[in-house]
């Protein structure tokens, strides 16, 4: 039995349930029962106790878009001309990168992007992976590098026409492995989906290889949606279709997809996605990045489509994401007053809502029964903080680097910044090395 208390407790909860000096109770990883400090301590007295020191507690938080490898990319320089659009970044940058990925950088590039989530309170991600030239036991080695480090985590391999038949395959074969093997092994922590890059490089031969095997169906689809104006012209040319609307005809939609980006989308595809459930991913920062444009978010959430948010290997700092996607709506409506509620709606509820789908446990939420992914931010609100205002002091007063205690499935990944079981300057000089050696491979 563990308590975490002695702070003020954001649930997030269906109440959104607020206490000034709040208390969780953890057993065999779930929340027992949550209240006042005061009330657990007392009728579970020989409890271990975690002190948040008058800080907040609040529930880990999800990454529903991920790229574990893109760690290996920090500092690296182009050999060649800078890329001047999209595609152009993938072909200079990402696929390159990927394509020179080996099994040990495989390991580190993601033990490097797991233990920065530990550290900026992020407790579940949901990865999208590629690495051509070993991809067979790739998603195996990053289920090995999380339960290291000890988050949750939905894994993904990038199928995807650009290394040709033989890749295909193998990228093919690389999630079915994996699916089969947590559906056989109902892993609580670790859950597979079928990854495919994206519409302009996935021809209908290999979508419908793809959609053969009935293991996709329950495990669910993981796919780039008409993020760049490429996606969509080479969709309208090669099939007369937009992206979305070629997803929907291959009977690819529905709640079991991650439609991811969808910038580039119009308002009959709106309605394709409303209407079949399909969960969309935001990621601003990295739309930003690639210049790719902005996403319709604003228009999708009014018409109740799910949007979640993601970082797209961007960050690992999803509280970093969120104040991104506020900025990012305001300056693109030209409208100080938009996005206020949306981008927590993105990260606290929606995230919530599609882990909790994908795990089937209530999961991004302080209530009973729910899993005990909790952290604690060090900060003191400098005015009132209540659960009518609490948005305001998450989007203006905290950051990743903020949090200073990781709980995940009731155990302690951080304390007090400092990392339990895990030599993190031991994994970044190993990674460093990796890194050299790869980018002169590059």
């Amino acid at each position: 039995m563990m308590l975490v208390g002695n702070g003020y407790l954001i649930t997030r909860n269906a109440n959104q349930q607020f206490f000034d000096n709040g208390c969780v109770a953890i057993q065999d990883g779930v929340i027992l029962e949550f209240g006042t400090t005061e009330a657990l301590r007392l009728k579970y007295a020989d409890s271990q106790f975690i002190d948040a020191q008058g800080s907040v507690i609040m529930p880990g938080l999800i990454n529903t878009h991920m790229h574990l490898y893109s760690s290996f990319a920090r500092g690296m320089a182009l050999k060649d001309a800078s890329p001047g659009n999209f595609v152009e970044i993938l072909e200079r940058l990402w696929w390159r990168l990927d394509r020179n990925l080996r099994q040990e950088d495989v390991i580190y590039s993601a033990l490097v992007a797991l233990i920065e989530c530990v550290k900026n309170g992020t407790t579940t991600i949901f990865d999208h992976h590629a690495s051509p030239e070993c991809s067979v036991d790739s998603l195996f080695w990053l289920a090995d590098a999380v339960k290291q480090v000890g988050l949750r985590a939905s894994l993904s391999y990038e199928v995807s026409d650009r290394n040709g038949a033989e890749s295909i395959d193998q990228g093919i074969a690389a999630n079915l492995r994996f699916v089969q093997h947590c559906q056989k092994q109902k892993d609580p922590m670790i859950r597979g989906m079928f990854g495919l890059h994206a519409s302009f490089t996935l021809g209908d031969a290999t979508l419908k290889k793809i959609l053969d095997n009935p293991e996709i169906y329950q495990a669910g689809i993981h796919v780039h949606v008409a993020e760049d104006r490429a996606d969509v012209e080479d969709c309208l040319k090669r099939y007369g279709l937009r992206v979305v609307e070629r997803l929907h005809q291959m009977g690819m939609l529905g709640a079991n997809t991650l439609a991811v980006h969808c910038v580039h989308i119009n308002e009959n595809e709106i309605e394709l996605l409303l209407e079949s459930g399909t969960p969309v991913i935001h990621n601003p920062e990295s739309n930003m990045g690639n210049a790719v444009g902005c996403a319709p978010v604003l228009k999708m959430m009014a018409k109740k489509v799910a949007v979640g948010l993601g970082t797209d290997g961007y960050t690992c700092d999803m509280f970093e994401s969120l104040k991104v996607a506020n900025l990012l709506h305001k300056f693109q409506s030209q409208n100080p007053s938009a996005a206020w509620q949306e981008p927590h709606t993105m990260l606290f509820q929606n995230n919530s809502a599609i882990a909790s789908q994908f795990f089937g446990r209530k999961m991004g939420e302080i209530s009973v029964g729910a899993c005990a992914d909790l952290i604690i931010v060090d900060y003191t609100p400098p005015t009132t903080m209540n659960a009518a205002n609490v948005n305001g002091h998450v989007l203006f007063g905290m950051s990743g680097r903020s949090v200073v205690t990781t709980i995940v499935n009731g155990k302690i990944l951080m304390l007090d910044r400092k990392l339990t079981g895990l030599d993190e300057k031991e994994i970044c000089a190993r990674a460093r090395e990796l890194a050299d050696q790869l980018w002169l491979r590059f």
